[in-house]
């Protein structure tokens, strides 16, 4: 389903699939075997010690989380363009039914009601790709790895980019004696 709204968001992958280790070598061995289980790139693949939560190092953490700075950008433009014209459109459906049903206000000022039932719609609509963009189940995925590497484990982060790859990577990350963490 995620992999149906690819176009609306700027990044390529929408999800991202987490296998929380209790050691550095089952972490560093499975982000080696992982690529070739889940057909991912190298790039798609990250590894993360306990060491990357630290204060000074938590810019790499979070490179490593949300790698597409650019697609982010992108996500933030398209979702708010998206959201604001289809909130608009439906404002304007809304003006288009309260006219034919033979409103009294609005058939006594047509153009004002018109600007505020559509403006406000536009603002909602704007508002609701503002919460797209927030992307709160990344925010929640996250925080549960951060707590992970504060207690001392390890984890490793696949970025897929369809629905196949992200199957496998929940199924590789099932196969192993990893805690699995996923967004959306």
């Amino acid at each position: 389903m995620a992999y149906l709204l690819q176009g609306f968001f700027g990044e390529k992958s929408l999800t991202k699939v987490v296998g929380i280790f209790g050691t550095e070598a089952a972490a560093k061995a499975a982000a080696a075997s992982l690529a070739k289980a889940a057909s991912l790139a190298p790039d798609q693949v990250s590894t993360l010690s306990p060491k990357d939560e630290s204060g000074q190092r938590d810019k790499l953490l979070g490179r490593k989380m949300e790698p597409e700075g650019r697609g982010i950008v992108r996500t933030l433009v398209r979702t708010h363009l998206a959201m604001g014209a289809l909130g608009a459109a439906a404002g304007f459906a809304l003006y288009a039914a309260l006219r034919a049903s033979g409103q009294p206000a609005i058939l006594a000022s047509p153009l004002p009601s018109m600007a505020v039932i559509v403006g406000f719609a536009c603002v909602f609509g704007l508002l609701l790709g503002g919460l797209l963009s927030l992307r709160p189940d990344h925010v929640k995925l996250i925080s549960d790895v951060r707590k992970a590497l504060t207690a001392g484990s390890w984890a490793v982060v696949a970025h897929p980019v369809n629905a196949s790859q992200t199957q496998a990577a929940v199924d590789y990350f099932a196969s192993t004696d990893a805690r699995v963490l996923r967004s959306l």
